[in-house]
Parts: C-alpha cells; structure tokens; sequence
C-alpha cells in the first residue's frame, strides 16, 4: 500500500500536481484525525491560524510565521531581536528516493501530506538542496545518498517554491559526496587539467543554474563546493581550488545578472574549531579575490565545539573580511535507537552535549540555542542537515534491496567503482534517522515547530525532560560514594533542579569493591521517578602515561620503516578517545609500517590484561593492526580492523602471564596509503595471581 501511494505521488509530481492547498491545483487532502473524525486540509488551513497562517501568492502557498507566543507540545524560549528573515533552513535532498523507496509523511494530525508543506508550515523558510554532477555508473545504476542529480534538484525545488520557501543550491562539483575527507573529481572530468576543470565548472554551473531556474525554484542561494577545506573537485593546490571557486562564483554572477535575480554565493567549510586554520582559509579567499558573499560553516555540537566558540568565528569572519556567516549544516539526536538496521553516525549515546539528551524536547532545545548563539554573533541563518531523511523499511529487516535500487542509502554498491575506499566499503542505509525531525514512521516530531517558535517561544507544561544518568567510582578495595541528590532536567530549563534520591541497598551492597567491575544501581526520587548510577571499581592501570595526555612522551618508543615519521602526538579532542592527545598516524602518499611501545618492569607476578581503543579508515583489507604484549619471551596479539571516524575498536589481550616482572606491550600497523586514524588509551590491570 505504502509503494502504491508513492507511485501516485510520483506521478502528480510529474504532472505538475501536488498534496495540500496549492492554488490552481485543485486538490483537497482529507484524512482521519487521532480523534477518528474526517478532517479537511484545506478548511484547516482557512479556519485556524493557529496550525497554518497561509498567505497565497500566484501558484504558491506561504505560510506565515506567529505573531506571537503560541501553546505547544515543546517548550521553547524566545531568542531576543531575531528578525523573522533568518534563516531557518532545512536540507531536504533525499526526499524524492525515500518517497520512491515507499516512505510516506504525515502532518500533525496524521494525515498524508506533502513534506514540504509539513516544513513551511513548521517556520522553515529556506530549503537546501545537494546536487552532484553524475551519481550513476555506466548501467544507471545510482550511487545512492539521494542520487542528488539535476534532475532531481529541480523535482524537489519546485515543490519546495511551492510552499514559499527559498532554496539553496548545494553544488558538490563530484559524481558523490564531497567533505574534507573526499573531494573526487566528476567521472567526466577525469584526466583534465586544473584549468579545464575550471572551464567545466563553470559550464556546469551556468547550465544547471539555467536548468532549475527554468523550472520555477526560487533560488537564493548557491554554495560553490561543499566542505572544502581540503580541496575540490580532485584538486589540492590552493591556486587551482581558489581559481575553481572563481569559475564557480563568475557563472553564478553572470546567471544572476540574466535573470535579474539576486543569488547570494556561499563558500562552504567545517572543522571550525580550528578557528586558526578557518582564519587562515578567509585571508586566502580574499587574497585571491574570489568573489562571494556567505561564509558558510558546518557546525554539529557534538564534533565541533561549542556555541561561543561558534561566535568567536563567525565575528572573526564578519568583523575581518566583511562577509555574511551562515551555519550551513548541524543536527542533534532526539533518540538513541536506529531505525533502519544501518548504524548511525552519532548514536546518541556516546558524545551527548552536556544539558542535552536524546529526547525531542532537547533536539529542539537544542536547535533553538545554536539559533540563539548564531543570532547574537549576527549570523543570517541555520539550517538543519537533513532533517527529512528517515528509515526505509524496519530495523530488523534486510532493507538493502530497496537502498540499492533507489538510492536512500548512504551509499549502494554501484558507488564503488568511483569511491572504493569509502562508499565502496561502508554502502548501507541512513545513518541520520535519529537526528531527523520526523519519526521513523514519517511523522513530524514536535521539534520541528522550534522554527517558527523562535521569535516568540512557545509555552508547554512543565515537565521533566531528562534526569541525567549518575557515575561514581572508586579504586580496588576502596568504599562507594554515591551522590545524596541528582540534576532533574525540564523542558523549560530554568526550572531545573537538583532532587534528593534514594538508591537500591540491595544492589549496593552486591558491588564488589576487592576486585575490578562495572554495576549499575537504581535510584528513586520521591515521586517515584528512577535514575541509573553507573558505577565503577576501578583496576590500577600499569601503563605509564596511557592516554598521552602528559607532555613527557619519553617512555614510548616509536619506531617506523622508511625516511618519514608517519605519526605524531596529536592534541585534537576530535580525534582522542578520552582527553585531548592522541597518538595519530596518517600514511599520506605512502605505505606505513610502524609500532609504539612501553617496556614495563618490576610488575607484580600475576595475570594481566591488556587493550587500547584505535579508529581511523580508509584500510586496505591487506593491512595489519595488532595490539601486542611481550612477556617472557613470548608474543600475544589481538588482531583489529578500523573502519572510519570515532568508530573506536577496543582490542583486548585477556590474559598475559607475567612471572619476571617485565613486559612489553604496544601497537603495530602495516597500512596502505592515504590510510589514517589515532590510537589511544592503553589499559593494564593485573586481574588475578
């Protein structure tokens, strides 16, 4: 049922037909509220301003934001002297191949309707749009992420027009995703120089500009590349990426000029808290004059720093080279479960900002604040990384048949041949559907309406939002302390508070302190609410300096084959397990074969045990990672593969028999070029006689 209704909707799209209230399209969605009675989308939208405020220009339907604070399921506080023309954007570029793979969205009420008007109706004012060259291989296969062609662009631009929403072109000038970790050349620019590239970009450009304009999409706005702070389209040398960026930004202008339409060119990048190296990207732009009007920055709370240091690079970016900043991509979780059996990029679990949990009311909490802090520094706007892209079948089923065949994957098999050592390796599902806006049924999450609440706010019942979970440890043999009172989180924050607990005499008393061990303990508030205490007794860790952390490295041995040191004692929390130093390799244009050490003595005899943690990626199934322990004479290892970015593996020896009081212990890599990745924190206990 759910295919035969997207085969309907792709057919009205097709057709220049639509779900909701278009004028001229004639069309009236009726379905079953959650009372059970018929309703009307279109008597709705006349008879309450309230759920929709509409405005009707020529064939589009707008919908206006509060004029004031408004009852809601969240509760959000209103950011002072926000102008109702930020930017309040959301990527929206996988709609059209979940909707073909059988995904169906809903309103609040339950009834089907068309995404983009759920969107619009929920304040967001600007759609972002990806768009790749050509993400198909020579059979027409897709290579997944949305298969975000031209084509694709226009369908979903127009129905995003639709609706009074103001779209962004994203051009990734590749055949696929482009990020500081891949920036691959078009298939058909294959073998050009960096001045042909040029000449192609720019053809490009101006034709698929004409393209979508052509079709109606309102576009606002263009980013000339996407996440570049490595390079574009194949190339590295600064000179040819700036002069790249300049093919790009003089077919923009000169499209613009045609059609008499403002168009407001981006230049996008990440990592910012780097917040020298973005500095040090600014002065190049200028000193090579690419023309452009929007600094864009990826900035997701969970990998890339804080509000205020968000702030301190949007001013530098204003105050020093006079451009706009916008925040062109950030997220937040609202659960920590997958929806679709592909895992997910931040499980909400691990790395969870402080004051913010995997709950609705947080995302939107969230969201509402990175719009404050954006605010306050004077950046124009924020959108929301796709907040549309949701499971395609069930969790516990085998769902690649439809992401291969329709591309609302990450990425499908048939993108291996142009990204084998990314795409080609890790192709599955989504691995966003837990920090999308709507559930994993397609239904709008009441995080959504944060959008159009940002100017007034919106008043709900008070209510706990979350109570943090408690951790407590304590060495062997020593006594567990357990906190007398807990943090209680609220929807509104300002009620927050701390509540006495009661925890479990039972399950206190089975901890056992002589030996090591993790336990949990149940502890109850007075009305009735529960909270986890994780407890741990804590091993002694023999390993001298295991995280890195101290300056004085000395008690590591290094050691490597060939003229180059392929690591370093890297100080980025990033990339750290704990802390903020790890040991970091990166193999560049070369094979590495490397190893790092600590000789430990005057051990207690005993039996010991040993791990590390380690991630990275780009690993050719041919290489060797080993954790290894040297004692008496002879040699254990645990062999492990790393797979890609913060996915850390945790490789472990269980039991080293030491006798003399020495061992050796360490990591040893043989890797492929351009493979890369950290190691970090060493453990070992001795866990009996």
């Amino acid at each position: 049922m759910r295919h035969s209704h997207q085969k309907l909707l792709a057919v009205c799209i097709s057709a220049g037909l639509c779900f909701g209230v278009l004028s001229g399209c004639g069309a009236e969605s009726t379905g079953t509220t959650a009372e059970g009675q018929e309703t009307s989308q279109l008597q709705e939208t006349v008879q309450s301003q309230e759920k929709a405020q509409t405005e009707t220009v020529g064939e589009t339907v707008a919908f206006s934001l509060p004029d004031g604070p408004e009852e809601s399921d969240i509760y959000v506080e209103p950011v002072a002297g926000i102008s109702d023309d930020f930017i309040r954007g959301m990527d929206a570029s996988s709609v059209l191949v979940l909707e073909n793979s059988g995904v169906t969205y809903y309103n609040y009420e339950g009834e089907v309707q068309d995404v983009f008007m759920t969107l619009a109706q929920s304040g967001v004012n600007y759609i972002r749009l990806r768009v790749w060259n050509d993400p198909y291989d020579e059979d027409g296969n897709g290579y997944g992420g949305g298969n975000n062609d031209v084509t694709t662009a226009v369908a979903l631009g127009k129905r995003a027009t639709g609706y009074g929403m103001k779209v962004c072109i994203d051009f990734h000038y590749s055949d696929f995703w482009a990020d500081p970790k891949r920036q691959h050349a078009p298939k058909a620019w294959e073998g050009m120089s960096a001045d042909e590239k040029c000449d192609a970009l720019y053809e490009f450009t101006k034709e698929s500009l004409t393209e979508i304009l052509d079709a109606g999409v309102d576009v606002g706005m263009v980013q000339i590349g996407n996440e570049i702070n490595n390079g574009m389209s194949g190339e590295t040398d600064l000179t040819a990426v700036m002069n790249l960026l300049r093919a790009g930004s003089r077919a923009v202008r000169e499209i613009s000029e045609t059609y008499k339409k403002e168009i407001q060119i981006a230049v996008h990048y990440t990592n910012i808290e780097q917040t020298d190296e973005i500095d040090r990207i600014g002065s190049n732009l200028e000193s090579y004059g690419v023309d452009y009007d929007i600094f864009a920055l990826s900035y997701y709370p969970f990998w890339d720093g804080s509000n205020e240091n968000m702030q301190t690079v949007a001013k530098n970016i204003q105050e020093k080279y006079g451009k706009k900043v916008v925040i062109a991509e950030t997220s937040y979780c609202y659960t920590s479960e997958d929806g679709d059996g592909s895992a997910n990029s931040f499980d909400g679990i691990e790395g969870l900002v402080d004051g913010y949990a995997a709950t609705v009311q947080s995302q939107a909490s969230m969201i509402r604040d990175i719009c404050a802090a954006a605010n306050e520094a004077g950046v124009i706007g924020v959108f929301y990384w796709e907040g549309t892209w949701i499971p395609v079948g069930e969790a516990d089923a085998d769902n690649s048949p439809i992401w291969e065949e329709f591309g609302s994957g990450w990425a499908s098999s048939y993108a291996a041949d142009y990204d084998p050592e990314d795409a080609g390796l890790y192709y599955g599902g989504c691995s966003w559907d837990n920090q999308a806006m709507f559930d994993f049924d397609g239904h709008p999450l009441g995080s959504l309406k944060v959008f159009k609440y940002l100017k007034y706010g919106a008043a709900a019942p008070l209510a706990v939002d979350y109570i943090p979970e408690v951790y407590a440890s304590c060495n062997v043999g020593g006594e567990i302390k357990l906190p007398e009172m807990v943090d209680v989180i609220y929807n509104d924050r300002s009620a927050n508070q701390q509540r006495a607990v009661t925890w479990d005499e039972e399950q206190l008393a089975a901890v056992d302190t002589n030996a090591g061990g993790a336990y949990e303990i149940t502890g109850t508030l007075e009305d009735g609410a529960t909270v986890t205490c994780h407890v741990e007794v804590e091993m002694i860790n023999y390993v001298q300096n295991p995280g890195f952390e101290d300056a004085d490295t000395s008690m590591w041995k290094v050691t490597y084959a060939g003229g180059n040191n392929p690591t370093d004692f890297q100080v980025k929390a990033d990339d750290a397990h704990t802390g903020e130093v790890a040991f970091h390799f990166w193999s560049g244009d070369s094979d590495m074969d490397f190893s790092i050490e600590q000789e430990l003595t005057g051990l207690e005899p005993g039996t010991y045990q040993l791990s590390a943690y380690a991630q990275g990626g780009d690993m050719s199934e041919d290489s060797v990672l080993e954790l290894y322990a040297v004692a008496g004479g002879e040699e254990q290892t645990a062999s492990f593969m790393v797979t890609t970015w913060i996915d850390w593996k945790n490789p472990v020896i269980p039991e080293i028999k030491v006798t003399d009081g020495a061992l050796t212990i360490g990591v040893r890599m043989k890797c492929n070029v351009n493979s890369w990745g950290t190691v970090d924190d060493f453990t070992l206990n001795r866990i009996s006689d």
